[in-house]
């Protein structure tokens, strides 16, 4: 799965608890509508119902709703992207500049994401790292 949805869909729902929550929704739906403008309706209620779930979740201290909610959401908006894949564009500028701002620090670590891809041939070496990286070589 791409890792702007993976992303998108753990910080959406992780999003549902804070103050940017009306503002996230907006955006989500205004995807839908460019993509299936007859579903858009459908899902700002569903968006909607999940908020009340996570907030649910939060107060009764469950910890294995939020995550299964972020995966359905992953699903949603890779099937979403599926259908528009220009919309790949518009979901990183959301979860840039609404969703993951609006989330604690330690949330915020939860969404970031590395991909390093490699290949080496013959004696090559290859040194991939996703922060710091020390080597010493003799």
């Amino acid at each position: 799965m791409d890792p702007i949805v993976v992303a998108a869909g753990t910080a959406l729902v992780s999003a549902m608890a804070t103050d940017v929550w009306q503002q996230a929704r907006g955006q989500l739906v205004a995807l839908w509508r460019r993509a299936r403008p007859e579903q858009a309706e459908v899902i700002e209620g569903e968006l909607a119902d999940v908020r009340d779930d996570v907030l649910a979740a939060r107060q009764a201290g469950d910890a294995e709703t939020e995550p299964a909610l972020a995966r359905a959401w992953q699903l949603r908006l890779h099937r979403l992207l599926g259908d528009d894949p220009a919309l790949a564009a518009e979901l990183r500028r959301v979860l840039d500049e609404t969703l993951t701002p609006a989330l604690p620090a330690d949330e915020r670590a939860r969404i970031d994401s590395v991909v390093l891809n490699a290949h080496a041939t013959g004696h090559a070496r290859i040194y991939q790292a996703g922060r710091d990286q020390h080597l010493t070589e003799r």
